[in-house]
């Protein structure tokens, strides 16, 4: 809860990704709050009152996945939401004649996240959210210690390159400062 405030305003894409593992972390433990609270949050060093706010809000986490029927996949539609505002914004930056760098940066990308669709069969997902499937895999991965090959490393490296630079535009946007002189 506190983490997830703190990512949000400070890096929009660390944020979705931690939400997404939070997703994960809430089915491992089978939508249970008594088990959140065991293997969670009394892992933390928190005073009761915070204990019982992050109790709070994995609480009201549990009854989202619920009503939006995501226990067992998918997101809640919070963090839908959230990747349907990285969409608009990056659709935004590719019509502007402002932001030359940013789309040149997604032509970079974009063989990558075809390439990846084409091997999970996905077509589904639109650019913005195969980015994130990417660099979240690759982190299961990794705290799985699961080795990447270099090839997919190097694709990861460009679409975590890409999603960086993204979520530093949205961040102006979010303070009002990517459309100053627009």
């Amino acid at each position: 809860m506190y983490t997830a405030s703190q990512k949000r305003k400070e890096n929009i894409a660390e944020y979705l990704l931690y939400m997404w593992q939070i997703e994960d972390l809430i089915r491992a433990n089978d939508l249970d709050l008594d088990k959140i609270k065991a293997n969670i949050i009394n892992k933390h060093k928190l005073s009761p009152e915070q204990q019982r706010e992050m109790a709070g809000w994995y609480e009201s986490l549990i009854d989202m996945m619920r009503r939006e029927n995501v226990e067992k996949s998918g997101h809640l539609q919070l963090n839908k939401n959230t990747v349907l505002q990285l969409t608009d914004l990056h659709l935004q930056l590719l019509k502007s004649p402002k932001y030359p760098q940013y789309s040149a940066e997604f032509y970079k990308t974009l063989p990558f996240i075809v390439e990846l669709r084409a091997k999970q069969g996905d077509n589904k997902l639109g650019e913005i959210e195969t980015g994130f499937t990417a660099l979240y895999g690759s982190l299961l991965m990794r705290l799985q210690g699961k080795e990447v090959s270099a090839e997919t490393q190097k694709a990861l490296t460009q679409i975590a390159r890409f999603i960086a630079l993204l979520a530093h535009y949205y961040n102006l946007d979010q303070n009002d400062k990517l459309w100053d002189d627009q």
